[in-house]
């Protein structure tokens, strides 16, 4: 007799490519909502509904779903998981990475820039961290989004102060992988930032950026930006020119004054993976190589399959000629978290750390 195929974990490897491939949200989250679905169902009830063709009946589950759970109890894998797995490697050997950018993506212990279902993020805190640590990551900071940008359902006070204890206990369950502590905070207009000291002050990392007002005149975009950069509690200044490719043109802003200021501050400019930013665009990219900032390639990931997209940054990054000592996320955990913790004295000593 064939042995079942896992249900669940088919219909999660399903949400893990469609995320991979930059599928349309909602059909990720039918998916996904099914397997949640699925999960919660009595072996029996399952068997039997698989059996007899009532899975649809269950609210959350549709016949391209109940379709992949009937051949996954068949002993089969589901047809619709089989063909997104061959796009994957055909899409993989039709644009295959450089070997100097798999050569760098090698060298990347972690992610410091990610997104859970506690904001505007498609997985949970645990499946995201798993996930990181399935592609070799010794760690993954969570980075969700502060209150001001409420469409993403950003953590004001009392959330954040809740997601902390639930990330603990993450970590406890995951060691020795690291689930770091952080958050993707607002610029404000004026320049400060969208959480209070004492709570940027617990968080391993911080990643900082616009996200309103992004036509702002360029005078005062400046000011802005080099205000967050010079906060002792900011590490990373996040997608700098705020541009989506095709859909929202680049902020306006003086390069020259805000690398500099992440080369005096050690704040590190982030090399944002998503296909749709890919910023730095490659002119300022070379300014602030020449600048002598620290770059973080992030994969500012909102789902698992996400989560494989720092290999686009490690493009880009080969491409401008970034040298690995300047990304921090290739240094070991001990410096990564020197570096945040006292950027401005810690940077001279924490540049030189070769990746081992």
């Amino acid at each position: 007799m064939t042995s079942p195929v896992d249900p669940v974990a088919a219909l999660e490897r399903i949400v893990h490519l469609l995320d991979r491939a930059g599928e349309p949200g909602y059909r990720v989250k039918a998916f996904g909502a099914a397997a949640d679905v699925i999960r919660a169902l009595p072996p029996d009830e399952l068997a039997r509904r698989a059996g007899n063709g009532t899975l649809v009946e269950l609210q959350g589950i549709g016949p391209a779903s109940a379709t992949v759970v009937a051949e996954a109890l068949a002993g089969k894998v589901p047809a619709y998981l089989a063909k997104l797995q061959d796009a994957a490697r055909i899409n993989d050997t039709e644009a295959p990475a450089s070997p100097e950018a798999v050569a760098l993506r090698q060298l990347l212990r972690g992610d410091c820039h990610s997104h859970s279902v506690w904001s505007d993020g498609g997985a949970t805190i645990e499946a995201m961290a798993t996930t990181a640590r399935d592609l070799g990551h010794d760690y993954l900071v969570l980075t969700d989004h502060s209150a001001r940008l409420t469409i993403a359902h950003g953590l004001d006070r009392k959330r954040l102060e809740r997601q902390l204890i639930e990330v603990a206990a993450i970590g406890e369950r995951l060691a020795p992988f690291r689930l770091l502590t952080g958050m993707e905070v607002d610029i404000l207009e004026d320049g400060r930032l969208d959480l209070d000291d004492d709570l940027l002050a617990q968080l391993d990392v911080v990643v900082a950026s616009v996200h309103s007002k992004l036509k702002m005149e360029s005078k005062a975009m400046t000011e802005r930006m080099v205000l967050a950069a010079a906060s002792p509690h900011v590490d990373i200044l996040g997608h700098c020119t705020g541009r989506l490719l095709g859909k929202r043109p680049p902020s306006t802003f003086d390069p020259d004054y805000v690398f500099a200021a992440c080369a005096q501050l050690a704040t590190a400019v982030e090399i944002n993976s998503r296909p749709e930013r890919m910023d730095p665009p490659e002119d300022l990219l070379d300014l602030a190589l020449s600048y002598g900032c620290l770059f973080a390639i992030d994969s500012d990931a909102h789902a698992t399959g996400q989560l494989e997209w720092q290999i686009n940054g490690c493009e880009k990054a080969v491409a401008a000629g970034v040298p690995a000592e300047r990304i921090v996320n290739t240094w070991p955990l001990d410096a990564l978290l020197a570096w945040t913790r006292d950027k401005l004295t810690a940077t001279d000593d924490k540049t030189s750390v070769p990746p081992t």
